[in-house]
């Protein structure tokens, strides 16, 4: 019985251990606030290739959202996001 007890525990302690590390990974939680953000940060991008590519990756995280997909939303926006700041960076470099 205390060697189930200590397996269960030490399962449950990897369990826990692993979880933050993917959440780490997806860098913008899914929700209506952070979606209107990046939303905003787009709209005021400069036309180009950046900015079109910015809003498929808000659309896509939009349909993911209304589907109940948090993770697949999430991956979405920091994708749209990326795309906005390397737009940007790109636009120093001139």
């Amino acid at each position: 019985m205390l060697n189930k007890l200590l397996a269960a525990t030490a399962i449950a302690t990897l369990a826990y251990a692993v979880s933050p590390a993917d959440a780490a990974r997806v860098k913008a939680a899914c929700s209506g606030d952070n979606l209107s953000k990046t939303e905003t940060m787009v709209e005021n991008m400069a036309d180009g290739a950046g900015k079109i590519a910015a809003q498929k990756e808000i659309a896509a995280a939009q349909d993911a959202l209304l589907s109940g997909k948090a993770g697949v939303c999430a991956a979405h926006l920091s994708k749209a996001m990326q795309a906005g700041t390397v737009n940007v960076q790109a636009g120093m470099v001139k």
